[in-house]
């Protein structure tokens, strides 16, 4: 069976947060303590019943709660066009690069654990990275110099290990990568026009090996590049903790969650709730990835911690609760406190190069972006096929959306979400004063 990878259809969109819409963007003062809201969050209502209605998207749903309490889940429409199943809080999405926040909080588990630490080199783990190369002239060679810096755990969580990614990279490193079969994920089935084909992917300790002989196309801790960085800690993870990389996750992430609808490979008796992914061409929804015959219910050559997960809403929403509990959700300490807090601050290098990057003016933390100024206490990010997530500690707020099409810039769903979701808080705080 062939397997597309992801490549130039979601090449910009791959994962952004919303562009330059925090999500405290439009919040206007520290709410937490304004208790629970209802179940009619109306802004986030329409403008989802909008996507829907004007056939921009099957269905969509919303899941907005307060602290860890349990969420409000806002639906609209179906799983799929040619479906009558309607979209709820355990339809199955593909959350694609949501994966990365849940690997960079697994590493800081370990680091948590004494089994790492932020600034350990990560050829401690895999002896090849000892002996990095630096490309003198990303765009023209692969000729490359000896890197004066070490990777580290930290360089991974950052995107800053100046590792490439076959959706963002150019030059002869991204026909290296192909080559070797060093890519993100899966799409579809079918050939799909842009994407970019490659070698079959190997294991995961093959893949890391693999990276690990290719020159960077940046010097360690001076430049902010969308990377590969977290699917090779989950390298790291497996050898760190002694099991697997999909292992860890399930035994201490998963389970305790009670997370029972994510998943690397979905069972065959689950596809009738994976919601359908489709292609944006022309105005047209193409399906690329049925529900009923997805690619992610083969095996894949490995749990990719950079994009590999499907969930629900249900079960994210969950994730986010944790963080939101200072690692601990209905009693059970899933990480420590100080972990969380960690992983949620600026792990960004001083003196890192944000120009032109996805991040500028912000910080970016173990897998995902961190508000800075008047969006601080934000963390999150997005998905290829237009998901997205985040929490607001300083508010009190988690929320996250979810719909299936590609590429995700086609529409401006995740730039606005979070605009809605806040734009609907007074209505929130008059329901419960009312109540």
């Amino acid at each position: 069976m062939r397997h597309e990878r992801l490549g130039k259809l979601n090449r910009r969109g791959f994962l952004t947060l919303g562009g330059t819409a925090g999500l405290a963007a439009l919040a206007p003062a520290p709410l937490w303590a304004m208790a629970q809201p209802g179940d009619d969050w109306p802004t986030v209502s329409a403008k989802l019943r909008s996507y829907v209605d004007t056939r921009k998207v099957p269905g969509a749903m919303a899941a907005i709660g307060w602290g860890t309490d349990a969420p409000s889940f806002v639906t609209a429409g179906t799983i799929a066009l040619d479906s009558d199943v309607p979209v709820d809080a355990d339809t199955l999405w593909r959350v694609y690069s949501m994966t990365k926040p849940i690997t960079g909080m697994a590493a800081m588990m370990l680091i948590g654990d004494g089994k790492m630490r932020l600034d350990q080199p990560v050829a401690d783990f895999i002896p090849e990275f000892a002996e990095m190369r630096v490309l003198t002239d990303p765009a023209i060679t692969l000729e490359s110099v000896p890197a004066k810096t070490p990777i580290t755990i930290r360089h991974l969580l950052t995107h800053t290990a100046g590792l490439g990614y076959s959706i963002i990279t150019k030059g002869p490193l991204l026909q290296a990568y192909l080559n070797q079969g060093i890519l993100p994920g899966v799409v579809s089935r079918q050939p799909i026009p842009g994407f970019e084909g490659g070698a079959d992917v190997p294991p995961l300790d093959e893949f890391a090996r693999r990276v690990a002989a290719l020159p960077l196309i940046a010097e360690p801790g001076t430049k902010w590049s969308y990377s590969i960085g977290l699917d090779v800690l989950g390298r790291v993870i497996e050898v760190a903790s002694g099991m697997s990389f999909g292992q860890f996750l399930q035994t201490r992430l998963f389970d305790p969650l009670k997370m029972t609808s994510s998943f690397f490979q979905v069972p065959e008796a689950q596809t009738d709730r994976l919601a359908t992914n489709y292609a944006v061409i022309g105005g047209l929804l193409i399906p690329i990835d049925p529900g009923a015959n997805s690619i992610f219910v083969d095996k894949p050559a490995f749990p990719f911690g950079g994009a590999g997960l499907v969930s629900s809403a249900r079960d994210y929403d969950r994730f986010l609760a944790m963080l939101m509990g200072g690692g601990t959700l209905d009693g059970t300490e899933v990480m420590r406190s100080d972990m969380v807090d960690l992983g949620t601050s600026n792990l960004l290098p001083e003196g890192i190069d944000l120009s032109s990057s996805w991040i500028a003016g912000q910080g970016f933390g173990a897998g995902g972006r961190v508000g800075l100024g008047d969006r601080a206490g934000t963390y999150g990010w997005a998905g290829a096929a237009g998901t997205v997530a985040g929490i607001d500690r300083m508010r009190g707020i988690r929320s996250s959306g979810y719909l299936q099409y590609m590429p995700s810039e086609m529409y401006p769903f995740q730039s606005e979400f979070f605009n809605w979701v806040y734009s609907d808080l007074p209505a929130m705080m008059r329901l419960k004063a009312a109540a």
